[in-house]
């Protein structure tokens, strides 16, 4: 399995860096790797939550035993159960491959951040589409944008900290 994985990586890594040049000057490679495996994940993450929303759930309420969801957040729900594996993946294999902290502790936090992402989600979203009335994929772009920001800096600190590493670690020398 672990070789699979670092396979997959060795395929994904050339591609992103051969992109990186016309970036250098405004974010580090890290930072860009986070961006592009994001930014590539979240494109996943919209188009799966759209085909839910629009085609699985027919924009109708989801009925399962004693509880039914608004279509809006069971795709919400479907779009996590995808894109949590893959952004785990991306950032552990491709990102942050430089933590040398232990996998299970790794998506242990990843999943802590990802829990709260999804509730902050949950929350942005169901203030956007049922009390400001904005249509649901449109209303989850907006709430994704909001959220990024926040994962971005949590995971990069918190889930795939490099061991070792201080805050002045980030700062460039002279």
């Amino acid at each position: 399995m672990r070789r699979h994985l670092h396979s997959a990586r060795d395929f994904i890594l050339p591609i992103i860096d051969f992109f990186y040049p016309p970036f250098r000057k405004l974010m580090n490679l890290q930072t860009f790797r986070y961006a592009a495996s994001g930014g590539g994940n979240l494109l996943l993450g919209f188009l799966i939550y759209f085909i839910s929303f629009k085609y699985i759930f027919s924009e109708k309420e989801f009925h399962f035993g004693f509880y039914a969801l608004k279509s809006h957040v069971a795709a919400l729900v479907v779009s996590f159960a995808i894109t949590f594996p893959v952004g785990f993946f991306m950032s552990k294999y491709v990102v942050f491959s430089d933590s040398r902290m232990k996998g299970r502790i790794q998506l242990f936090r990843y999943f802590m951040i990802c829990l709260f992402n999804f509730l902050l989600n949950y929350l942005l979203l169901k203030i956007f589409v049922e009390i400001l009335h904005i249509y649901p994929v449109i209303a989850q772009v907006f709430t994704t944008f909001i959220v990024v920001i926040f994962s971005y800096i949590a995971q990069r600190n918190f889930s795939f900290k490099a061991t070792g590493e201080t805050p002045e670690d980030d700062k460039p020398t002279n």
